[in-house]
């Protein structure tokens, strides 16, 4: 895809809002001891591509609503308290901006999508929703460049007979084109997320980013170039973050072309990477599948992650590690319900038992105490999710608890300056 206009820092503000740009950083730019992010997924408006895929009108709201109970007092579906909204329109992402910061949230970290064959995709969230609402200064952003394979699982059927609908794997071309983009409409919004005066920007699958790209050494040249228009654009550079899950030796043997890296730690050195986050629990907990089906407790998958802060630190004391809490799991939403359900690969996997507001509240006070025996220089948590509805991992208020889990977040972190 090619872009007609690029629009410079000022004209964006304009256009996005009437908030200047000085009123704008100097709310989001306090200096915190903590800093809480929260991810969000932004499969909850009308998309072009989803109409191509789905049908017109179709958004993932549609899944969460046929969800029904696959086991004894599985809670299924899940009723959103404020009703099916339209995230792309500000009026509701005003509502969630303001819900978000009332409670303790620092930033959202937009799941951000691009690809080859579709361009880009779900972006209207962020750019027709968060970025004009008339109160987007109480809140950052940033993004996450999910960069996997799109497969139509809205829902995925047992046989596994899966439709890749569009591949994660873009050209040096391609990715010339989207970095542009990114530095231009993004970076230069003044509630853009900062780190040390970086922008931060996190790619989910960096294995496929290499590959896409011809192998590591196109890689390297391509996080190079970003990080040069970045400081053109103004900013000591990018901050440049990868998830966990690919930061392993097993995923680093999958990597192709010359001069592949003999291992992770190469892997995010040669990178020039400066921090590791974690997007859910399920990543790092390897035993899921052993440890019951179709629930297991979450305090198994809680300890897992907190083996897994550990083992992390210890092995990379140079580079920064944000901590995830996950508020829970169950992907069953996302499994063709007329199926049966038994254990599988994703999305049949186990549904976390016991994730209530309180065992959640638990968890992020382990989560405070564990970055303050850290001690890194930026104290930064990562939540999963804001809206991943089909995933079983949501903050927005629902029937059954309202709006205790961010409660949670505010009793923990939301009164630390």
């Amino acid at each position: 895809m090619q872009l007609k206009v690029l629009f410079t820092g000022c004209i964006l503000i304009t256009f996005f809002s009437n908030i200047s740009a000085q009123d704008i950083k100097s709310t989001v730019n306090k200096k915190k001891e903590y800093e809480v992010a929260v991810y969000y997924f932004p499969n909850y408006h009308p998309d072009s591509i989803n109409t191509r895929w789905h049908g017109k009108g179709w958004t993932e709201w549609e899944v969460v609503k046929a969800a029904r109970p696959r086991f004894n007092d599985h809670e299924q579906p899940k009723v959103p308290t404020w009703g099916y909204f339209n995230e792309a329109n500000p009026k509701w992402a005003a509502k969630e901006i303001d819900m978000a910061a009332d409670n303790g949230i620092d930033c959202f970290i937009y799941d951000w999508y691009w690809y080859s064959n579709t361009g880009q995709y779900l972006q209207e969230a962020l750019e027709k929703g968060f970025l004009k609402a008339p109160n987007r200064n109480r809140l950052k952003f940033a993004l996450m460049w999910a960069n996997h394979d799109w497969l139509n699982i809205q829902p995925a059927t047992f046989d596994n007979s899966r439709v890749k609908l569009t591949e994660g794997e873009v050209s040096p071309a391609l990715w010339d084109t989207i970095s542009t983009y990114i530095v231009e409409k993004y970076f230069k919004q003044p509630n853009y997320w900062m780190i040390d005066g970086k922008p931060y920007f996190s790619i989910y699958e960096i294995i496929t980013f290499i590959n896409g790209l011809g192998g590591i050494d196109e890689a390297i040249k391509a996080i190079q170039l970003l990080d040069e228009k970045t400081k053109k654009a103004g900013f000591p550079g990018v901050h440049f973050n990868i998830m966990s899950w690919m930061v392993n030796d097993d995923f680093v043997k999958t990597i192709t072309g010359p001069n592949a890296p003999v291992n992770a730690d190469e892997m995010v050195k040669t990178l020039s990477c400066e921090s590791v986050s974690t997007y859910c629990y399920m990543h790092h907990y390897a035993n899921a599948n052993k440890d019951g089906f179709p629930t297991v407790p979450v305090e198994k998958a809680f300890a897992s992650a907190k083996d897994y802060w550990k083992k992390f630190t210890s092995e990379y004391p140079d580079i920064l590690y944000t901590p995830n809490v996950s508020m829970g799991w169950d992907a069953s939403p996302r499994c063709m319900q007329s199926d049966k359900f038994e254990m599988k690969d994703y999305p049949w996997t186990p549904v976390f038992a016991g994730n209530t507001p309180a065992s959640f509240q638990k968890q992020l006070a382990e989560a405070k105490a564990f970055l303050d025996e850290y001690n890194p220089r930026h104290k930064i948590l990562v939540i999963n999710s804001w809206n991943e509805w089909t995933e079983g991992s949501y903050l927005l208020p629902e029937k059954k608890y309202g709006d205790a889990y961010l409660t949670a977040i505010k009793t923990v972190f939301g009164n630390i300056k």
